[in-house]
This record gives C-alpha cells, sequence and structure tokens, in this order.
C-alpha cells in the first residue's frame, strides 16, 4: 500500500521519541486508505519473559497508533486527545528482535470523541495483538498548561519509504 506521508517524531515519547534511549522511536506514515502504519521492532529490553514483549509495551503501541490514525485521516497532526478506555486483546506472544507491522484506523468519530482499531501484526501477516481504543479529543494546552507541541513534535525525518507490504491480517 503506497505511503501518503510520514509522520513527526516527538523527543521523548516511549513509543515514537527519538532522543529516548529507552522508547521504540517507531516511524509513523499515512497510509492512501486513510489508516497508519509502522514497521518497527521491539529489543530485547522491551521483554517479559525470554523471547516476549511485555504487555504493557504492546498496549501502548497499540494506544499510539489509535490516535496516529486520526492523523492519517485528517492529513496532518492536527488533532490530540487522551485515551478513554483502551481494550487489548493478546493473540499470539509478540517477539521482540522481529520485524513488526503496526496499523490503526478510525473506526468512528463522534464530535469530541474517536474510537479507533489497531492491530500489531508480524511480518508475515498474523495479528498478534489488537485493541480498540476510545479517545477524548483536546488540544496540546488543555492536556498540558504551557507545552508546545511543535517543539515537543519536532522531528520529521525523511526515509525513503513510499509503500509498505501489508499482508492480510490473520
Amino acid at each position: 500500500m503506497n505511503v501518503v506521508q510520514k509522520q513527526r517524531n516527538s523527543k521523548m515519547c516511549a513509543v515514537c521519541g527519538l532522543d529516548n534511549r529507552f522508547g521504540l522511536r517507531a516511524p509513523f506514515y499515512s497510509m492512501e486508505d486513510g489508516s497508519v502504519a509502522s514497521v518497527f521492532r521491539f529489543r530485547e529490553e522491551h521483554q517479559s519473559y525470554p523471547g516476549r514483549v511485555h504487555g504493557g509495551l504492546i498496549t501502548a503501541m497499540l494506544d499510539e497508533l489509535g490516535l496516529r490514525a486520526l492523523w492519517a485521516k485528517e492529513g496532518g497532526e492536527f488533532t490530540y486527545g487522551v485515551t478513554l478506555s483502551l481494550e487489548t486483546k493478546y493473540r499470539k506472544p509478540v517477539p521482540y528482535g522481529a520485524d513488526l507491522i503496526g496499523r490503526g484506523a478510525v473506526a468512528k468519530e463522534s464530535g469530541n470523541f474517536l474510537t479507533a482499531e489497531c492491530t500489531i501484526s508480524s511480518a508475515e501477516g498474523t495479528v498478534l495483538a489488537a485493541a480498540t481504543i476510545k479517545y477524548l479529543k483536546l488540544t496540546p494546552q488543555q492536556i498540558q498548561a504551557g507545552v508546545n507541541e511543535h517543539e515537543e513534535m519536532c522531528y520529521l525525518i525523511e526515509d525513503g519509504v513510499k509503500e509498505i507490504d501489508l499482508k492480510e491480517n490473520r
């Protein structure tokens, strides 16, 4: 599927922050169908049991995909929000050190509320974890007084990715 645009990364976010040495530093792409995608890898320091990623980090990635799905649908980073609820279903162990594909799409949008459906799949297309996430849309100032979203979401590093092979979810 074709990439429409690369989304920005932040400084310190646990999922996308490029200055966070413990984070995923995941890239995110707005796709031609209005969804968001990410090709990323968890690292050994993200484990729970050896060979498996910690469930909280899996859920964090799914949560990040959810709001970024709205950015993909809107065509830019215009709307922010906070998570109201998140239901994660762990289907199979998520390995670290392997390419994974994150996907997110807006399922419902009504006024100040948004529901997104997100998945993490293996490179072969097997769904490993899925989530339904509800958000309350807020401005950055409503979330944290004094925050400058342009200063925090400051990295747009083009990487030449024009297409992502999104296997059928199994």
